[in-house]
C-alpha cells in the first residue's frame, strides 16, 4: 500500500474553517505522536505544534504560506491520516507539492520493515524498538531548514536551540490569515537572505551562527549552491559540500545528512547528547569518541540514524513528553 494522500470531502463540522482535505491509509505500524515528537524534540517548539491529537505547522508552498493540520485515526496497526490545508496557493499542482512535502516531513513512505526485523532479533535493541513501534523517521521540509536547525543547536542544548528557532520564525516567518496567533512558517532562504547578521544576533544567535545562516541563504538565492541537489550525490561528496559552507563542521553536516537528506544510516557521531544516550543505553562506563560510536553502531548497520531517533524518543519518554 502506498502513502499517497488523496483528496476527500469533509464537511465544516469535521474541519471547521479549513479548505482542502487529503487523507490516506498507511502501511502499519504508524504513530503520529511519536513521529511528531521526533520533529518537535521539546515541548516549547512553536513551529511543529502538537496538542496531543493534532499536528499543526505552517509550510511554504510555492513561496506562499499554508497551514497544515494532521490527525491520525485507526490504530497503530491500521493507521489512517487526514490532512487539512488552509491558505496558500490553490493551483492544481499545489496539492501535489503538499503531498510530497508531508510524505517527507512525516516519513510516510519510509519502509522500516528491515529495521523492525533486525531489532526483533537483537536482545539489546529489541525492547527499545518495541516501545517506539510506529515511529516513522521525519525530515525537515527542506535541507535549508535542517541546516538552520543544526546551526542553531551548535554547542548549545536542544532547549536553547529551539528557543532561537522560535524567535527566528516569529520575527521572519510568514503567517496565514485565520490560523492561531503566532503560527508562522519557518523562514526560507529568500526571507533570510535579505537580513544582516546583526539582525539575527539581536534574536540571540552568535555572530558566527548569524553569518552562517545569512551566508547560506544568500548563496542559495544567488544560485551558488543547491542544497536540495545533495540528494543526488554520495555521502562523502554531500558532507564535503556542506562543510564547504562557512561555519559548518562535521557534526552539522552529519545532522543535515540525517535530518534533511534522510540518510538513515548516519548517526551524528559528534553529538554529545546522543553519545551520552548511547552510552547509557549500552551501559558503557567509558566515554565514547567519534570512532567508538561508529564501532558500537556497526552491529546495527545500515540503521544507525534510526537508532539515533529511537534514543531521542526514549529520552523524551523519560522526560514524560512521549508515551512509549
Amino acid at each position: 500500500m502506498d502513502a499517497t494522500l488523496k483528496p476527500v470531502e469533509l464537511d465544516d463540522a469535521q474541519a471547521p474553517g479549513l479548505g482542502r482535505q487529503l487523507e490516506t491509509e498507511l502501511d502499519a505500524p504508524f504513530r503520529l505522536d511519536l513521529t511528531v515528537w521526533a520533529l518537535r524534540r521539546r515541548a516549547h517548539n512553536a513551529i511543529d505544534r502538537w496538542d496531543g491529537h493534532v499536528y499543526a505547522r505552517v509550510l511554504l508552498l510555492d513561496e506562499e504560506a499554508v497551514a497544515v493540520s494532521v490527525t491520525q485515526s485507526g490504530s497503530r496497526e491500521a493507521p489512517r491520516v487526514a490532512v487539512a490545508l488552509a491558505g496558500g496557493p490553490t493551483a492544481p499542482g499545489s496539492e501535489a507539492l503538499a503531498r510530497s512535502m508531508l510524505n517527507r516531513l512525516l516519513g510516510l513512505t519510509v519502509d522500516l520493515s528491515g529495521f523492525a526485523t533486525m531489532a526483533a532479533q537483537d536482545p539489546v535493541l529489541g525492547g527499545l524498538a518495541a516501545r517506539m513501534r510506529g515511529l516513522k523517521p521525519p525530515r525537515f521540509p527542506t535541507v535549508f531548514e535542517a541546516l538552520v536547525n543544526a546551526v542553531a543547536c551548535q554547542q548549545l542544548s536542544i532547549t536553547v536551540g529551539i528557543h532561537l528557532l522560535n524567535r527566528l520564525a516569529a520575527a521572519h516567518g510568514r503567517a496565514v490569515p485565520g490560523v492561531p496567533a503566532g503560527a508562522r512558517a519557518f523562514p526560507g532562504p529568500r526571507e533570510l537572505s535579505r537580513l544582516e547578521p546583526e539582525q539575527l544576533k539581536l534574536l540571540g544567535f552568535s555572530l558566527t551562527k548569524a553569518r552562517t545562516i545569512v551566508g547560506a541563504a544568500q548563496a542559495i538565492v544567488a544560485g551558488e549552491i543547491d542544497l536540495e541537489s545533495l540528494t543526488l550525490v554520495d555521502d562523502e561528496e554531500a558532507i564535503q559540500r556542506l562543510m564547504g559552507l562557512y561555519g559548518v563542521g562535521r557534526w552539522t553536516a552529519e545532522y543535515v545528512m540525517l535530518r534533511g537528506l534522510g540518510r538513515l544510516h548516519i548517526f551524528p557521531g559528534d553529538d554529545i547528547g546522543a553519545r551520552n544516550k548511547l552510552e547509557r543505553f549500552l551501559d558503557i562506563e567509558s566515554k565514547l569518541d567519534y570512532e567508538g560510536v561508529a564501532r558500537v553502531l556497526d552491529r546495527w548497520r545500515p540503521y544507525a540514524g534510526v537508532v539515533y531517533l529511537h534514543l531521542l524518543l526514549d529520552s523524551l519518554s523519560e522526560m514524560g513528553l512521549v508515551r512509549a
